[in-house]
């Protein structure tokens, strides 16, 4: 991930900056003087980025490593009470799917949180270096792509409540959730291609990198401008398809809705719509910093200017470390939000999950004269 190889080179960064932060002065009668002064910055500032780095090393393996437990067993749970427990639904199908792509995520974060612990040494190869990213990014795809499809899925029962009544059909759901995954891929597939393992036997360890050009040449410069267009690309796709543009469907559907039900003096149930807006929101604010720093990276390679390049390499690793926390947010949101928590949890927390999941109708307020088939369809949020 960038964060972890910008995390890497935080260190070596401000030391490369120190020659114009401190610059030398031209009288010879002081230079001993400050040549010693100097010594003691750079000590000084070895010290602080040291400590910097390590700080964020460890940071970053705290929250690996609850993502991972919490991940795991609580995405487990929902695999479990979605694929086995409940009647099969269109809202099962969605957020059995969604649970799949975090499960899968949270569960190769132990070889993050090694190759972290590790110092950034990789041990595992170059296989599981090329899959552990392309997880990641197929988890964000396909992530994003089922927010997206249930947010209109909301929007048509709302809008177009007929149709939805006679084509909104389980064997529907299913074809729409294998595209997704089918697409996801597609989209993460380039990280197989590029990413890639080297060995640096100054500092006897192993990167896991994007190697964009196929080449471990840094200095023909033909091979790092190949490299640094198709970063370039790798990171506007990535941006396009992973945020922007299913941020900006997911709202005209949520628009679309709110009119609807303006217009028809409709009031929906607050708890359904709080679970799933609040997932929404949840994933783009966890996500959104990481794209943003991806992009500023960019940036930085074009752009000399030493406050965007320190942002860039605090900011990534923390930014990596929450939208890994994403994936194991998602349980716990459907728990807390869901239909009647504090009893359910009383008597059982499959309850409480099953709450979130129903295909129960709202109970929603209509105007006089609409026909209650119509208001049943419309009011089927959860």
């Amino acid at each position: 991930m960038a964060g972890n190889r910008l995390a890497l080179t935080c260190y070596d960064f401000i030391i490369m900056e120190y020659s114009t932060i401190f610059p030398s002065s031209p009288d010879p009668l002081s230079l001993q003087l400050e040549e010693e002064e100097e010594d003691d910055d750079l000590v000084l500032i070895e010290g602080l980025a040291s400590e910097l780095d390590t700080t964020l090393r460890y940071l970053s393996i705290i929250i690996y490593s609850i993502a991972f437990l919490l991940g795991t067993t609580g995405n487990g749970l929902v695999i479990w009470i979605t694929g086995f427990r409940m009647k099969r639904t269109v809202n099962t199908v969605w957020f059995l799917n969604l649970a799949i792509a975090d499960f899968i995520f949270t569960f190769f974060l132990p070889l993050s949180i090694t190759y972290t612990a590790l110092g950034f040494d990789w041990p595992f190869g170059t296989l599981l270096c090329k899959l552990n990213s392309t997880v990641a990014f197929l988890n964000l795809f396909a992530s994003v792509f089922l927010l997206t499809i249930i947010s209109a899925d909301r929007c048509v029962s709302v809008v177009r409540p007929v149709w939805a009544q006679n084509h909104r059909t389980i064997r529907l759901a299913n074809i729409i959730a294998l595209s997704i995954w089918l697409i996801a891929f597609c989209l993460c597939s380039p990280y197989l291609a590029f990413r890639d393992t080297i060995r640096d036997n100054e500092a006897n360890v192993t990167h896991c990198y994007n190697n964009y050009a196929f080449s471990s040449d840094f200095g023909d410069m033909k091979i790092v401008a190949l490299r640094s267009m198709r970063h370039q690309v790798m990171i506007s796709v990535r941006f396009l398809f992973g945020f922007l543009l299913p941020f900006g469907l997911i709202l005209v559907f949520y628009s679309l809705m709110a009119l609807k039900l303006r217009r028809s003096h409709l009031s929906w149930s607050s708890r359904p719509f709080k679970v799933m807006a609040t997932v929404v929101a949840a994933f783009f604010l966890c996500w959104f910093p990481y794209h943003i720093l991806s992009i500023l990276e960019v940036v930085m390679h074009h752009w000399d200017n030493k406050i965007l390049k320190s942002a860039v390499l605090i900011g990534s690793p923390l930014a990596t470390s929450l939208a890994f926390f994403n994936s194991c947010l998602n349980p716990f949101l459907y728990v807390f939000l869901g239909r009647d928590f504090k009893e359910s949890l009383r008597r059982s927390i499959l309850l409480a999950f099953e709450s979130a999941f129903s295909e129960e109708h709202g109970k929603n307020n209509y105007s006089q004269g609409k026909s209650k088939s119509i208001s049943d369809q419309e009011s089927q949020f959860t």
